[in-house]
């Protein structure tokens, strides 16, 4: 286990495919799962829509278990968040000046009523018109 560090960036290849998410193989002795959270940003209905068995993919390693040494694996990593309606953290630094105060500030959340539409209409296109 010790060629494999939290963070790289590795290939495998798509071995097998759960509801919870796909196992991917590394190498003959090493096989690492990407849960379905972490395929991709925002809500996944059906893995199989993203993922096929037999796939070669690039991953990133999240975590290793010390105890079990089983690999947690990120396809979600290597893109970049879809931010629609949210200023990135780095601007809002350049557009405000910070004081200390007892204030926070709160960035990177919205209620679920600004989200639903959005995610309503990813979720329809996933679907399938049955005649």
């Amino acid at each position: 286990m010790s060629e494999y560090r939290v963070g790289m960036h590795v290939h495998g290849k798509v071995t097998g495919i759960q509801p919870y998410g796909a196992f991917v193989s590394l190498d003959e002795k090493h096989q690492g799962l990407i849960h379905i959270s972490e395929c991709k940003y925002g809500f996944v209905g059906d893995i199989n829509k993203l993922l096929q068995i037999g796939d070669m993919i690039e991953v990133v390693i999240l975590d290793i278990d010390e105890y079990t040494q089983k690999i947690s694996l990120s396809l979600r990593c290597l893109t970049e968040p879809q931010v629609t309606n949210l200023r990135k953290l780095e601007n809002v630094h350049q557009t405000h000046k910070h004081y200390w105060t007892n204030r926070n500030t709160v960035i990177g959340f919205t209620p679920i009523e600004q989200n639903i539409e959005q995610w309503i209409s990813e979720g329809l296109k996933d679907t399938v018109k049955i005649k």
